[in-house]
């Protein structure tokens, strides 16, 4: 199998050999604009490389050439792309600004439409991609799976001498839906280096059994997501799990992390768990990494847990203005140790380590720098001395 295309989304490139590229997607309403340009702009300053906006009437499709307006205005250059369910075709033909605006379309072709209907709609949807010179993702989703191809496979299942069991049927015609959709694209004219192609799944071993099957069946660019993944730990968990497997096999040249806010909550921490994804696993560097004990009796005091998050919290903060600044800084490895245990070896193996007392021990924190003790930290000021140790250290060794 050839090597995965390269498809160029906007200022992205997303295909083999290149950074995995986040994504994320707005729950605003498109058509506020004031609410969806503030949050496009949130999305992408945690680290978004592409927002997906959703696009499913005359309002918000009015809207979006507006979107894209604002955002150059702020510097913001982040692509969007567009969600299209149902009504893609016509909202594409009546506005064109919309068209033109976006730098990818989404289509789902389970939700383009019913029965002879389907393929025309598809048709054109493929047809404005070509017009505007647009690429677009292939979505299937196991929830919105087209009928006709899942009727057409548990048939030929059923006749068959050894029928396979209902769910390897399902993840067939999922995967067969996205193959043969694109097939359809290339044959109206769209270029293979336009089409990026996903199979999402809520379920863990559904996504990674799909994708792997996928994988091994095409060489387009693949998006990778547990769809539905849910709340919090749960969502976090899930995708994590599904994802990690699959980045390590080579499989996926995308992600997102569709997680389930809790109410009220911030948007950005889908692009922080993708980023963190990532990172974890080498693949990527987005931020300084924080390594910190999880605590026991010899650190009854929640000093060091608060100076972690504190300094975990100003690091990322930092990131945006560092990154033009300083080269690497995003590798640099931070260690909060709370007791002399396991403190003091953590600390020389960090670009930068503090090993604060624990219980019972003096209270004195040794600070180590590239492996070497630097100085003890006394009083009561010990985090305002460490992170001044800190910023010392980014402006002295990244500097460009």
């Amino acid at each position: 199998m050839p090597n995965p295309l390269i498809v160029n989304v906007g200022s992205v490139q997303i295909g083999h050999g290149l950074p995995i590229v986040i994504q994320s997607m707005t729950n605003t309403d498109t058509a506020d604009i004031n609410k969806t340009v503030k949050q496009v702009m949130e999305l992408a300053k945690a680290g978004s490389e592409l927002v997906r906006i959703t696009v499913n009437t005359e309002e918000s499709a009015a809207a979006v050439s507006i979107i894209r307006q604002r955002l150059d205005a702020f510097g913001c250059d982040v692509p969007l792309v567009g969600d299209f369910h149902f009504n893609g075709h016509k909202l594409l033909a009546k506005y064109p600004c919309c068209a033109q605006a976006l730098a990818k379309y989404r289509i789902n072709p389970g939700n383009v439409g019913r029965g002879s209907k389907r393929d025309p709609q598809f048709a054109q949807m493929i047809e404005f991609a070509i017009q505007y010179d647009k690429p677009v993702r292939i979505g299937v989703n196991w929830g919105s799976l087209d009928p006709a191809v899942l009727a057409r496979l548990m048939d030929e299942n059923s006749s068959s001498s050894t029928p396979r069991a209902s769910v390897a049927v399902m993840h067939d015609a999922v995967i067969t839906s996205a193959i043969e959709s694109a097939e359809k694209a290339v044959k109206i004219g769209l270029p293979r280096n336009k089409i990026i192609l996903s199979c999402k799944m809520s379920g863990v071993q559904d996504l990674i059994s799909v994708y792997q099957d996928l994988a091994s069946r095409c060489d387009y660019p693949l998006h990778l997501g547990l769809t539905e993944a849910g709340m919090g730990s749960k969502g976090i968990v899930s995708s994590t799990a599904a994802l990690a497997v699959l980045l390590h096999q080579g499989i996926g040249n995308t992600i997102r992390i569709s997680l389930t806010p809790e109410p009220g909550g911030d948007r950005c921490q889908e692009v922080i768990v993708a980023q963190e994804i990532l990172q974890s696993m080498g693949l990527r560097s987005f931020t300084p990494t924080v390594i910190s004990c999880p605590g026991c009796g010899r650190t009854t005091s929640d000093y060091f847990q608060q100076l972690a998050q504190d300094i975990q919290t100003y690091l990322r903060h930092q990131m945006p203005e560092w990154k033009t600044q300083y080269v690497g800084v995003e590798d640099m490895k931070v260690a909060v140790m709370g007791c002399v245990v396991n403190g003091p070896g953590e600390s020389k193996n960090a670009n930068i380590g503090i090993s604060l007392p624990g219980t019972g021990e003096k209270p004195v924190a040794p600070v180590y720098i590239d492996g070497k003790k630097d100085v003890t930290l006394k009083g009561n000021d010990i985090a305002e001395q460490f992170q001044k140790i800190v910023e010392r250290y980014v402006t002295e060794t990244y500097q460009q």
